[in-house]
């Protein structure tokens, strides 16, 4: 029992540890983004300066650089490789070489000859030989050699931990062959996008030189850049010549560490890497990495020269990836056939960020004002319609479910409203659109808002908001669908066939759901005044219910347009929710067979969100893992 004893405060210094980093990484993204919102729409403003905590950042001369050169049994490819990395451009700089050697595995020398055992002592001794004779004039050279076989994961991962959030590694396998120029590359990357403050970004963990060739969403898009497209970010991590950010990779290997050891494997459903994984699995890395990227939602640097050129190339050598050699995957980029700027890079607001399915997304869209609103609808509405989704009285395990149901289901044509607070930033960061629901109303302060005044000013404030974003949808010809977040949808269009186009308005009190067609009728009352009466509504309703809304907690917006509604003498159609869904509580366990019938299901925000999960789980509609974030890659082709 000794062992076991000691081995829990491991667990616990781990998780800890992991909490730590995992909160002061993310206190820096939020002070980023709320300050800083990374937005590659130019309609929305940026400030012009990051904040003061992340300017403490020195200069980039400052920072360290090392390479760390992966290699086993193949000497005519280390011999390549090191050359290579010899022969490139790195003027006065200091950087260091460090050369991690794998030993052949012990077990393989049960029951074979002396002879072959002799053959295999000469050829790791030719090699250490090569390594200890390579003069690299650059910096330091470190020779790691292993008294073991380790396999390729562990040379990855044990391959670097950062000394200093300043110190970068850029790892290579001994098959690859850079070009004379990847150095000069890299070091204006690291200035441009890591120590400028206006381009940084904590979703980026690094950049990869590799030609972009592969999609491991299954029936993602095809990798189609344009010719002015040079730099671009996508997920995937890249193996043949991968620069590391030192924060996000002493991040993955905490996250990795805990994983481990609790036995969570790194399945993603619908990605082609689960399946290496569960063929290979130990030998190899990526589906780690990748399952850690995909739960945090970062990004990686490529780049698209054109011509299958690029500033690493794999030989593609027979090893634990390929069974026999395959030879060079693209063209090296060298100054004989370099015809762009290569250390010209573009403000990161101009770049293009993809997904595993290589699927555009667009991060950092925040919309903090009546005038920026209205160009954010039209990027997102299919159809000429808006889905208006409120996170309020929602818990954001249950939000990050529902955005798992909207990518399953394809629906995109969202927008979140909020409180400012690190989860809208986080959703904002990922590419979903957000409303700062506090900057937004401040932006309309023109008109009168008196009732923002009192204790129950967080109520008013999703009620205001979901009357000027209406007011806004109208205008540029949208129809919007008023939701909240305790609710699940179990179909791509799960309104559709309770639309009546005789009526512009229809309303469920549960769950809370209003539907406003664009019609001229429509637009004609819901103008400056209507909100108005809408604000002045709220104050009565809540002086006559002293401080309360008649109405269940969450469901307060239909119930003040409603009342509006029968004063200005509007039809409103109301949908039954016995047509609509399922409402699930604490009391009615195991409705699987009820809730594969219905088009959504519902519940009161007043129920725990465990026991939320516990009647999701119980109709399959529970899709998100231990990190919250999607069990599963659903790509669907653009």
């Amino acid at each position: 029992m000794a062992p076991k004893r000691q081995f829990l405060p491991l667990l616990l210094l781990l998780s800890l540890s992991a909490f730590f980093l995992y909160s002061h990484y993310h206190s820096s993204l939020h002070l980023y983004l709320s300050s800083h919102s990374l937005n590659p729409n130019p309609h929305l403003n940026l400030p012009s300066n990051l904040n003061p905590s992340l300017n403490s950042i020195p200069s980039p001369s400052n920072f360290s650089f090392i390479l760390k050169v992966l290699t086993f049994d193949r000497l005519s490819s280390l011999s390549r490789c090191l050359r290579s990395l010899a022969a490139a451009h790195y003027g006065r700089d200091t950087v260091h070489l460090h050369i991690y050697v794998d030993h052949f595995p012990h077990a393989d020398n049960v029951g074979k000859s002396e002879l072959l055992l002799d053959q295999k002592l000469d050829e790791s001794r030719r090699i250490l030989e090569f390594i200890d004779g390579f003069d690299w004039k650059f910096g330091q050279k470190v020779v790691h050699y292993r008294t073991g076989n380790v396999g390729l994961q562990a040379q990855w991962l044990e391959a670097w931990w950062p000394s200093s959030d300043h110190e970068f590694a850029f790892v290579v396998e001994d098959d690859l062959e850079v070009s004379p120029l990847y150095y000069k590359f890299l070091k204006a990357l690291i200035q441009n996008y890591y120590y400028n403050s206006s381009n940084f970004s904590p979703s980026i963990y690094g950049a990869s030189l590799q030609r972009p060739r592969f999609v491991p969403g299954k029936h993602g898009n095809k990798i189609q850049l344009d010719d002015e497209t040079h730099i671009f970010l996508y997920q995937l991590v890249g193996t043949w010549g991968q620069l590391l950010f030192p924060k996000p990779w002493k991040e993955f290997r905490l996250w990795y560490d805990i994983h481990k050891a609790k036995g969570i494997k790194p399945f993603l459903q619908g990605m082609v890497t689960t399946g290496w994984y569960k063929k290979m699995g130990e030998r190899i890395w990526t589906p780690w990495f990748i399952s850690f990227i995909h739960s945090r939602g970062y990004f990686n640097i490529y780049t698209n020269f054109l011509h299958e050129r690029a500033l690493s190339v794999s030989h593609r050598d027979a090893g634990v990836n390929y069974g026999k050699t395959a030879g060079p995957d693209s063209y090296l980029l060298d100054e004989s056939s370099l015809d762009i700027d290569l250390l010209e890079m573009q403000p990161l607001t101009k770049l293009k960020w993809y997904d595993f399915c290589f699927k555009e997304v667009h991060p950092g869209t925040v919309v903090r004002s009546f005038e920026e609103l209205g160009s954010v609808l039209h990027s997102v509405q299919k159809q000429d319609t808006i889905i208006l989704v409120s996170l309020f009285g929602a818990s954001e395990r249950v939000i990050r479910n529902l955005l798992c149901h909207f990518e399953s289901f394809n629906i995109q044509n969202y927008i979140f409203m909020g409180l400012n607070s690190d989860f809208l930033l986080d959703l904002a960061r990922r590419g979903h659109p957000v409303i700062d629901v506090d900057q937004f109303l401040s932006s309309v302060r023109a008109h009168k808002m008196k009732s923002l005044q009192d204790s129950d000013m967080e109520v008013k404030k999703y009620i205001l908001v979901k009357a000027y974003v209406i007011q806004k949808c109208l205008e540029s010809g949208y129809n919007s669908w008023v939701v909240d977040g305790n609710m699940l949808f179990l179909r791509s269009t799960p309104f559709l066939d309770v639309i009546d186009a005789t009526y512009d308005f229809h309303a469920g009190k549960t769950p809370e759901i209003l539907f406003i067609r664009s019609s001229s009728s429509a637009r004609k009352i819901w103008v400056d005044d209507f909100i108005h009466k809408v604000a002045l509504m709220v104050d009565s309703v809540l002086e006559k219910g002293r401080g309360r809304i008649p109405t269940t907690e969450g469901k307060k917006f239909v119930y003040i347009v409603g009342e509006l509604f029968k004063q200005e003498g509007m039809r409103v159609k109301w949908v039954d929710e016995g047509s609509l869904g399922l409402e699930i509580d604490s009391r009615n366990a195991n409705q699987t067979s009820q809730g594969n019938r219905k088009k959504m299901v519902f519940w009161s925000p007043e129920i725990g969100s465990d026991m939320i999960q516990k009647r999701l789980e119980e109709l399959g509609l529970w899709i998100i893992d231990t990190d919250s974030s999607c069990t599963a890659v659903v790509c669907h082709q653009s």
